[in-house]
């Protein structure tokens, strides 16, 4: 992995906690009362945007390690899979204990890109919302380890993440 795509993955992960920092007051509101039409359209695409930059993290790791790149429908979920295995170009990406966990926000992105806006369900999108913030404490736990393994002889590898 090059210094480039170490700078990709240090904008994408400022980017998600942009997302999430800008999101606070919509996450206190919906603590205080259920949200609205429109609030509850704007947690979907914070949440979409959310997975979304996660998949671009997994891409450019993958693109930094020549692994091939599905070209077909399934692609999202074949990156996915391949996040929580070793390849034999890389390391795993990210811990299996919260597979499960992730794979609900790729399906909510599946759904809400392709549903209608007046389909989405606050009961469904609500413990994903809730759960955002921890699920990216793992996810750049991880993403620091990965990087901390691939750039061994560089002290200055730790990303600027939220702990």
């Amino acid at each position: 992995m090059n210094n480039k795509t170490r700078e990709n993955i240090e904008y994408e992960i400022s980017q998600i906690n942009k997302l999430l920092d800008d999101s606070k007051p919509l996450f206190d509101l919906c603590k205080l009362k259920e949200p609205d039409f429109i609030e509850i359209i704007a947690a979907g695409a914070i949440i979409h945007s959310f997975y979304n930059g996660v998949e671009g993290i997994i891409l450019l790791i993958d693109k930094a390690n020549g692994e091939n790149i599905p070209n077909n429908s399934k692609w999202h979920v074949s990156i996915f899979e391949r996040a929580f295995e070793a390849t034999e170009k890389r390391q795993i990406i990210f811990n299996k204990n919260y597979k499960e966990k992730l794979k609900d926000f790729l399906s909510f992105r599946h759904f809400f890109r392709h549903a209608y806006s007046h389909n989405v369900k606050w009961d469904k999108l609500k413990p994903l919302f809730y759960d955002v913030n921890n699920i990216w404490k793992e996810i750049t736990k991880d993403i620091n380890e990965h990087i901390k393994n691939t750039f061994q002889d560089d002290d200055s590898y730790r990303l600027n993440i939220i702990e």
